[in-house]
């Protein structure tokens, strides 16, 4: 499943980011067990998520798994500071559990628990990848579209617009 950006043109601002900054983030589903017959009907499928800068990545993942209706937990891990998903260059932020794994290539930067979204240095305009069972290979894109000074009341994070279907967690392939 390829990214695809949506034609329209967003007001961007940018800021020097901080904890009280409201990043809005769009995150496409680019690779993943869905059927053929899925990825037909759904040739997009993204969600717009708004976040503070004080949340976490932990916190960034949990919207995530409820945006795309997602059931069974699993692990995951953010790439940030590279070109997107699967960048062996990127900085890892993964569960603290995957620490003590003696097989992570390159080690793991940070706990996802303890990153918050202003501390990894975002702009406008960046990629970065997230990846959600490590069996099953869910891969995604998110991309920066908006970082705010002005955070509108509210709870945060949530979700702002889905874009596609939501495809099973666990793919009937028969």
């Amino acid at each position: 499943m390829a990214k695809t950006k949506k034609s329209e043109t967003i007001a961007k601002t940018t800021v020097n980011p901080s904890p009280n900054a409201l990043y809005v983030l769009e995150v496409f589903l680019v690779e993943g067990p869905i059927t053929e017959e899925f990825a037909a009907k759904n040739p997009v499928v993204s969600r717009t998520i708004e976040i503070k800068g004080s949340n976490t990545l932990a916190q960034l993942h949990k919207i995530i798994f409820k945006a795309f209706d997602r059931e069974d937990e699993h692990m995951y891990e953010f790439q940030v500071g590279g070109k997107g998903p699967q960048d062996p260059n990127a900085r890892r932020y993964c569960l603290k559990e995957a620490f003590s794994s003696s097989d992570l290539t390159p080690a793991p930067t940070g706990d996802v628990a303890s990153t918050s979204i202003a501390s990894l240095g975002l702009s406008i305009d960046d990629a970065f990848g997230y990846w959600f069972d490590f069996g099953d290979d869910w891969w995604h894109q998110i991309d920066v579209q908006i970082i705010s000074d002005t955070v509108p009341s509210g709870k945060y994070p949530k979700i702002r617009e889905r874009v596609g279907a939501s495809p099973p967690q666990y793919a009937n392939f028969e």
